[in-house]
């Protein structure tokens, strides 16, 4: 017969795999091989205080499933991206609604930067959903941004940073801005400017561009600019 401290770590390794298994058939096994190891627990300690005609304490081996959330890792949730949602504006702050029905106010989960915003909406009917903008039109303030919970919607409730018109949600970048970067050849903003025109404009700005650029080389750059819009 094994001894009692052979029993205790078979015991100990057959609760840890009846946490991980499961299928039904192989945890009834298990279960079943516990009970058994548990008697003979038993019985070898009877025999071992019979013998020694000393009381014998015996030591139960706790469960594992008390420190089972210790033991599996944490599931990774996945989200449905929320697109569609509308918005509008006044000079302090951007209201975005997003059509969505069943959102409980403490299963949502709000993270506010400066430039971005993250919502996470958790157990809508078996789903989780998101919506964000990793960067915003201009800055807000996010201390004083929140979510309203409505039946049928959500209102996130964005405060701006400074007064203004938000031409969009999204930050987009000025192509038409030049760069002013002063340690920069002092003709690579207007160079920067004219390719953008250049990509953006109708035919005849085009070869106007074209023929600038062309002439330019050529050094006659001041002639053929004469007229340039």
């Amino acid at each position: 017969m094994a001894s009692s401290e052979e029993l205790a770590l078979d015991l100990d390794e057959l609760k840890h795999l009846q946490i991980i298994a499961k299928r039904p058939r192989v945890v009834s096994l298990i279960s079943n091989e516990i009970r058994d190891l548990e008697k003979l627990a038993i019985d070898a300690a009877s025999a071992s205080a019979s013998a020694s005609q000393q009381p014998v304490t015996t030591t139960f081996v706790p469960s594992l499933k008390s420190t089972a959330p210790n033991l599996v890792a944490s599931p990774v949730l996945n989200y449905v991206p929320l697109g569609s949602f509308s918005w509008d504006q006044d000079s302090n702050q951007v209201k975005i609604y997003i059509p969505l029905e069943g959102v409980e106010q403490e299963k949502l989960e709000a993270e506010f930067k400066p430039s971005s915003f993250d919502i996470k909406f958790h157990d809508i009917q078996g789903k989780n959903y998101r919506c964000a903008i990793p960067k915003l039109h201009k800055e807000i303030v996010p201390e004083t941004c929140k979510v309203v919970v409505k039946p049928k919607r959500v209102i996130v409730n964005l405060v701006k940073a400074s007064k203004g018109n938000w031409l969009d949600l999204h930050f987009k970048e000025d192509k038409l801005k030049p760069n002013l970067d002063k340690e920069r050849d002092p003709m690579a903003g207007i160079m920067d400017l004219m390719k953008n025109m250049y990509e953006e404009g109708d035919e005849d700005m085009k070869r106007t561009i074209a023929k600038a650029w062309t002439d330019a080389r050529s050094g006659k750059a001041t002639d053929s600019l004469k007229g340039f819009p």
